[in-house]
């Protein structure tokens, strides 16, 4: 059996490195290295698949997320609705923009943001929300979208996880995520479904103006050479790496595919254990089906009952099982982001799942012996320790 790895790049670059390699050439030989043709080629190919109008390329995925905070002119105090049970990046450029973050519980079966904990955290000073598409499933955007225009808010959407998923809406229809909302991020670090070698970020939007104010303050608030029209960053995605996500973007669909085989087959060595809760999908499908597309995986996380977790973790590295506890603390218990304004009460999900989730190994080359022999080192962990 083949090293177990948690994201197998190596093995992803050899089936593609025919064609990346030729077109990393070009661009060296090139020379154009900062917005060079590839950049705009990459953005056009990414708006036909996403079917959304603007994509801009930007450096990273956090700053994705704070250029297009900027770019809707949220104002100091302003506050920002967001989930407690997340990566620190998505508050961190809240608090950065000197914004107020507010932090709500999550969904105990989905573990993205609770619609209920939003509606309550609405305030008169409320002007955003930012749902979180966590481990690459849909979160709930037709009652986020209909809560934002209900109370006049922006919808960020923060896509670093999601690329690829299609949210089923409720007439039925599909679409995209991070073009349901007024703009989303999404992160192109070389473990994401979809990832560069190296840093990237893009943002997304269907509105011209909000675009070109955002393609403006990816370049140091230019549209013109010298001419700085608004407050802007240095931000751009580098040539190279959008030859890397080009080469990726045709194959993205499989990719997610070969993702949700690797879940199916993990969900079913673990079914109804009842100490262990798969990963879940929409209500209806459970994330197991046969058309089930709401979830890419960026990572396969199960909830534990009545487990040690951190010596689960332990059995399964000395086994040469690498995994992951995403996240292990709250944001709203980080040294960073605690408030007088929080009250533990208000969170029983974040605090609890923080205790109880692991991530197994999820990528696009896992193979049916290892799927086997993660989940029989799982089981027997757990099933000897009863």
């Amino acid at each position: 059996m083949k090293k177990i790895q948690m994201v197998d790049l190596q093995g992803q670059y050899a089936k593609i490195k025919s064609v990346i390699n030729p077109s990393i050439d070009d661009i060296l030989n090139s020379a154009a290295y900062i917005n060079g043709p590839k950049v705009h080629e990459f953005q056009n190919n990414l708006e036909d698949y996403l079917g959304v109008k603007h994509v801009i390329p930007c450096a990273n995925g956090t700053d994705a997320l704070q250029i297009a905070m900027m770019g809707l002119g949220l104002e100091q105090g302003d506050e920002v609705i967001t989930a407690d049970f997340t990566f620190a990046a998505t508050v961190e450029v809240i608090a950065l923009l000197k914004l107020t973050p507010v932090l709500v519980d999550v969904d105990p079966v989905n573990f993205n943001i609770d619609v209920d904990a939003i509606k309550k955290a609405i305030t008169p000073k409320t002007k955003a929300i930012v749902p979180v598409h966590l481990f690459g499933l849909a979160a709930n955007m037709d009652e986020i979208m209909a809560l934002a225009e209900e109370h006049n808010l922006y919808v960020i959407e923060d896509n670093a996880q999601g690329i690829g998923a299609d949210y089923t809406h409720s007439d039925g229809s599909k679409t995209k995520t991070g073009v349901i909302g007024h703009v989303a991020s999404t992160s192109f670090f070389p473990s994401k479904n979809l990832g560069c070698y190296g840093d990237g970020g893009a943002i997304f939007t269907n509105d011209d103006d909000l675009a070109h104010t955002i393609r403006g303050i990816v370049n140091h608030g230019m549209y013109e050479r010298y001419h700085h029209d608004v407050v802007g960053v240095n931000s751009r995605l580098d040539s190279i790496q959008a030859a890397v996500l080009d080469a990726k973007l045709p194959h993205l669909d499989t990719y997610n595919n070969t993702r949700r085989n690797a879940a199916r087959k993990y969900n079913q060595a673990f079914k109804d254990h009842p100490k262990i809760t798969v990963p879940s999908g929409r209500d209806t499908c459970q994330g197991i089906c046969d058309t089930c597309d709401c979830h890419v995986f960026h990572q396969y996380t199960l909830n534990l009952k009545d487990v040690d977790r951190d010596a689960l973790v332990k059995h399964l590295n000395e086994k040469g099982i690498p995994c992951g506890v995403y996240y292990p603390i709250p944001l709203h218990k980080q040294r960073a982001y605690e408030d007088d304004r929080y009250n533990e009460a208000d969170f029983p999900v974040t605090n609890s799942l923080v205790k109880s989730v692991i991530s197994l190994p999820m990528h696009t080359e896992l193979d049916d012996e290892q799927i086997d022999f993660i989940a029989s080192a799982v089981l027997g962990f757990i099933n000897s320790n009863v």
